[in-house]
């Protein structure tokens, strides 16, 4: 066995999958009996859903054509179906067609990603500054996504101890986004090398509302097999078994967690949603 990331690499050639298929035995009941979960959905979608993840990627490089209006609408109200602490929906989005306003903000990036290369010396820097990092004027379209905390008062629920709730809850509105334009085929591109109070002047927004993301969108030639700062070498994705704690920071676990640990890092828990990948 390859090892799930070669699984999902391959996920392209994956052939359509049934309601009814197979997991094969790998020598434990309870994976097995993971097709009795109650409310999972079929494979065919979970397939889907999954492929939406693997295969979504940050795009700096876009195509001139529109985005559709239908497929932006259904975009964005997957974004608005976000879930939000105390049901707050703080989020709004910023829909920046307008040439200008977005080479106001290319300017502020380009001020901004003279000073962030500025962290790295030598050759690192060197290739930081061979990066496409953005495509905000390639894109046919820029999207700022916002934040209102408090938008219903200062009660909210779930907001006694930990403040940034509602940027959390943003957050994961930019995250059902990103998934739901991948599925439709586009491509989104995060400018995180902004300035909050450059963005805030450049849109009018109001002094209790913080930008949270800067999003190129468009039609794409291609999606890249491997994130761009993964397949230059930049940085290289971690191990997720690295990554587990048990009960502390320190826990090691029961042999029962160990073993979770080492599936987290199998190709055999794909198969009965990729069904039909080689080995």
């Amino acid at each position: 066995m390859r090892g799930a990331a070669i699984v999902v690499a391959r996920v392209r050639r994956v052939r359509p999958v049934s309601t009814d298929t197979h997991i094969p035995k790998c020598g434990d009941e309870r994976l097995r009996m993971t097709r009795a979960l109650r409310h999972a959905f079929p494979p065919s979608l979970r397939r889907g859903l999954y492929e939406a993840i693997f295969r979504r990627r940050d795009i700096r490089s876009f195509l001139p054509d529109p985005v559709p209006d239908e497929a932006l609408a259904r975009v964005l109200v997957a974004a608005h179906h976000a879930a939000s602490v105390g049901f707050t929906q703080p989020w709004d989005f910023v829909i920046v067609r307008d040439l200008e306003r977005r080479r106001e903000v290319h300017r502020v990036f380009t001020e901004e990603r003279r000073r962030n290369a500025d962290q790295f010396a030598g050759k690192r820097r060197d290739q930081f500054l061979s990066f496409k990092l953005e495509g905000i004027l390639d894109a046919p379209l820029n999207l700022l996504v916002t934040c209102e905390p408090e938008r219903f008062g200062p009660a909210v629920l779930g907001k006694t101890s930990i403040r940034d709730v509602e940027i959390y809850s943003t957050c994961l509105a930019v995250g059902n986004l990103w998934l739901a334009a991948r599925a439709e085929g586009l491509g989104v591109g995060w400018v995180s090398i902004l300035r909050n109070d450059a963005l805030a002047a450049i849109f009018s927004l109001p002094p209790k509302v913080i930008p949270i993301a800067y999003l190129c969108i468009g039609q794409v030639v291609e999606f890249p097999d491997r994130p761009l700062l993964e397949s230059a070498a930049w940085a290289a994705r971690l191990p997720p078994k690295s990554l587990l704690h048990f009960d502390s920071w320190e826990g090691t676990g029961s042999a029962d967690d160990r073993r979770l640990a080492d599936l987290v890092q199998s190709a055999e828990i794909w198969k009965s949603v990729l069904a039909g990948d080689a080995d």
